[in-house]
C-alpha cells in the first residue's frame, strides 16, 4: 500500500538480459504514460544491478545480477481466466459484452497512440476484472513499444507468447503487427461467448456447425 492509501500490486520480473537498466527505464517511463481505464496503470518501477564472483570450469568469473520489479495498479476482480474457468460460469450477456467491450476499447488505445504499443501476449490470464466486472488489460512483460505500425520481423525465440493465441504469421514466419493482438483478441472473444472447453472442442468443426453449437451455448456463454 503507498502512502496515500493507493493499494497496488508489486511483481517482480524475470531476468530480460538483452534489456540494459538505461533501455529498461526508458521502456518503463513509456508505459506510465499510458492512461486509459480498460489496461491496467503502471504506478512506478525499480531496479539493481550486482556484480558477483562465481565459480565456472574451474575459474572465477565476475557476474551481474539484475533485479527489477514493477508496481501496479490493484484490481480486485481477478482475472478473466478464473471467471471463465469457473464451475459453473457465472458471467451473463450483459457482462460478457461489457467485458469485451473494454478488452477492445483498450487495446484500440494501445494500437493506435502515438507510440504504439503491442501485448504480444493477450490472453484471459492477462485480463484483470474490477469490482464493476470493467476489463482491464495486463501485463506487458512482452510488450514492445514500436514507432510506427508497420510490420516488424523478429527471431522466434525474442517473443514467448502462449500457444492457441498467436496468429499463424508469427509462428510461420515471425511477423509482429497489430494483426497479432487482433488474432489474440479474437480467440478470447471465442472462449468467452463458447467457454473454454467450448472452444477448444470444436478446433476443425465447419464455420456453420461452430456457430451454431454456439447459438446454443448459454451465457459464459
Amino acid at each position: 500500500m503507498l502512502d496515500n492509501g493507493e493499494e497496488v500490486a508489486v511483481k517482480k520480473l524475470h531476468q530480460m538480459l538483452w534489456i540494459d537498466d538505461e533501455q529498461f527505464k526508458n521502456e518503463l517511463n513509456n508505459l506510465m504514460m499510458v492512461q486509459h481505464k480498460n489496461i491496467v496503470r503502471l504506478v512506478g518501477y525499480c531496479y539493481h544491478t550486482s556484480q558477483i564472483v562465481v565459480e565456472y570450469k574451474g575459474n572465477h568469473v565476475s557476474a551481474s545480477v539484475v533485479e527489477r520489479a514493477i508496481c501496479l495498479e490493484y484490481v480486485q476482480g481477478g482475472s478473466l481466466d478464473n471467471q471463465l474457468s469457473a464451475e459453473p460460469c457465472r458471467l451473463d450477456w450483459d457482462t460478457c459484452y461489457k467485458i469485451i467491450k473494454g478488452i477492445c476499447e483498450g487495446l484500440h488505445y494501445l494500437h493506435n497512440d502515438d507510440t504504439p504499443i503491442y501485448h504480444l501476449d493477450l490472453k484471459p490470464a492477462n485480463i484483470l476484472l474490477d469490482k464493476d466486472m470493467a476489463a482491464k488489460i495486463a501485463d506487458f512483460g512482452l510488450s514492445r513499444l514500436f514507432y510506427s505500425k508497420q510490420t516488424y520481423m523478429t527471431q522466434s525465440q525474442d517473443i514467448k507468447g502462449t500457444r492457441g493465441y498467436m496468429p499463424p504469421e508469427y509462428i510461420n514466419r515471425q511477423k509482429i503487427s497489430p494483426k497479432f493482438d487482433v488474432f489474440s483478441l479474437g480467440v478470447i472473444i471465442i472462449q468467452i461467448m463458447a467457454g473454454k472447453e467450448g472452444y477448444y472442442s470444436f478446433p476443425y468443426s465447419p464455420q456453420k456447425e461452430f456457430i451454431k453449437a454456439g447459438n446454443n451455448v448459454a451465457p459464459c456463454i
